[in-house]
């Protein structure tokens, strides 16, 4: 077991306790209002048995994280707290969250999910936030620790400065935006969250499964602590396997695709003037740089594409480097049916090639060499021209989805 410290949001220090080996693949455990990171030691343990590596979080003015000096817990700064972890960790790991920490988590992965975690599991997270219910709970918090003053491993004014009809509207429709296979997990008699309000959650869910735990108000105790192992690591092994998938040669060529996406790109537009003088192209990212000296490039087409007879025969052809904001630029160039260059910038570069106005770079170049190479023809320019845009940043693709840079 080691300890672990993270900058939150503002710089508030956060620490983690964390168990099992730095290659397993690692599980985010947070906890709740009132609790640290403590209450998952039966789940962390079962975890770590199940070959996951697990990271335990205090949440900022809880257990050995950093209490604020200001009493800064609003929501916003929970959530940003979550994300700063996230950022700051070496994998993307399954997020599992109870009660406060669900909606921590689910506001959290709310936008780009899939480059902070790998999955996320909510354990009685209240679906909806009912004022009343977390009045009640405030209380009971604030009596406990009147009860034993000094000795609470959690800062009281958390619930001054918590605005609930706050958190309702930043939670409203945020289910539908969790791009992440999602497990949901109910206590049976749970007074937090009714059994049609989660089940209605997880539809809303794109791709989320619900379970509960029989004759349990509330899951992350340590007599349900068995019951709840069980149902993350069924849902790890399924949704997050310590295996990594394989490919080899005669089996599914999606396998092999999905092995070639890990090798992040940039996005490019392909393009070349037809003889009837019409521009033609289509959105390529097997693009590499092949020579400086002759300055030379290739682009990889697949057979089958529309624009694959013009551009196999081109003479001349220009490879555009999409920038970030060319995203709807991307899709149009990679789809059918529609009016590629009517609605793009574009102009006549100096020699006769379409470039898209408005690129990270643009290459202009001249026919070299054409080989073919299976499904796909390997086409070599010779670059005639290049101009770029250094203030830009490049559109990215990574595992099936567009991608921007992140900056440490």
């Amino acid at each position: 077991m080691s300890i672990v410290e993270y900058r939150g949001f503002a710089g508030v220090r956060l620490e983690a306790e964390v168990i099992g080996s730095e290659n397993d693949p690692a599980v985010l455990l947070l906890h709740g209002a009132g609790q640290t990171r403590a209450v998952w030691a039966g789940v962390a343990d079962a975890l770590e048995q199940a070959g996951r590596r697990v990271i335990s979080l205090d949440l900022r003015g809880h257990g050995g994280s950093e209490w604020p000096d200001d009493g800064r817990y609003d929501f916003e700064a929970l959530v940003e707290d979550l994300r700063a972890v996230l950022s700051q960790m070496g994998t993307r790991p399954v997020v599992v969250a109870s009660t406060l920490g669900g909606w921590i988590a689910s506001a959290a992965l709310e936008r780009d999910a899939a480059l902070l975690a790998s999955g996320l599991v909510l354990v009685d997270s209240p679906v909806h936030v009912d004022p009343a219910l977390a009045q009640r709970v405030g209380e009971r918090l604030r009596e406990a620790a009147t009860l034993a003053p000094g000795q609470a491993q959690w800062d009281v004014r958390l619930f001054d400065t918590l605005d609930t009809s706050a958190m309702a509207d930043r939670l409203d429709g945020v289910a539908a935006k969790i791009a992440l296979p999602t497990l949901y997990v109910r206590g049976a008699i749970s007074e937090l969250v009714s059994k049609e309000d989660a089940a209605a959650f997880v539809g809303q869910l794109p791709d989320g499964e619900l379970v509960e735990v029989e004759n349990s108000a509330l899951v992350v105790t340590d007599d349900r602590a068995d019951a709840l192992g069980g149902y993350l690591i069924d849902f790890l092994e399924r949704r997050a396997p310590r295996g990594s998938p394989e490919f080899r040669a005669g089996s599914d060529a999606r396998t092999f695709r999905d092995a070639l996406g890990c090798f992040a790109t940039g996005v490019t537009v392909v393009t070349a003037m037809c003889p009837d003088g019409s521009p033609i192209g289509l959105t390529a990212n097997s693009f590499t740089s092949v020579s400086l000296d002759p300055p030379m490039l290739l682009v990889c087409i697949a057979n089958t594409a529309g624009s694959a007879p013009y551009l196999r025969d081109a003479e001349r052809f220009a490879v555009n480097v999409l920038q970030i904001g060319q995203q709807p630029t991307s899709n149009r160039f990679a789809g059918k049916g529609e009016d590629r260059f009517g609605v793009t910038p574009w102009e006549v570069g100096e020699y006769g090639t379409p470039v898209l106005t408005g690129s990270l770079s643009s290459f202009e170049c001249a026919r070299d060499a054409v080989h073919d190479g299976g499904d796909h023809f390997i086409l070599v320019g010779r670059v005639l021209k290049a101009i770029f845009e250094p203030r830009r940043d490049p559109l990215l693709y990574f595992r099936g989805k567009y991608r921007k840079l992140h900056f440490a």
